[in-house]
Order: C-alpha cells, then structure tokens, then sequence
C-alpha cells in the first residue's frame, strides 16, 4: 500500500511541479496548426477519392 501512495505523490509532484504547460497562446495555436492540417489533409484525401471515383467510372462504364 505504501508504494501506491508514493507513486501517486511522486505522479502529482510531476505534474503540479516539473511539467512545463503551454500557455493560451500556444495552446490556441497549436490547435490552429491542427486544425488546419486536418482540413487540408481531408480535402487532399476527398480530392483523390473524386479522381479515383470518375477514373473507375471511365474505366468500367455503367
């Protein structure tokens, strides 16, 4: 029992004291940069799924 408790100290002491959090600006940024790689990368993926479609298309008619 003693050893979970200090793992748990040894977590909180961890996180409360030696992490470094981002502030609200880089943490809105970095959203942002997320954000925006999604998107492009979702039109990219929709874009090809659109040739792809029109070339099977072509390729068997009907």
């Amino acid at each position: 029992m003693n050893k979970i408790v200090n793992y748990c100290k040894a977590c909180y002491d961890e996180l409360a004291h030696k992490t470094t959090w981002p502030t609200r600006a880089e943490l809105t940024h970095s959203a942002v940069v997320v954000l925006s790689a999604s998107l492009i990368i979702a039109l990219v993926v929709f874009g090809m799924d659109l040739v792809f479609e029109n070339l099977m298309k072509f390729v068997y008619p009907g």
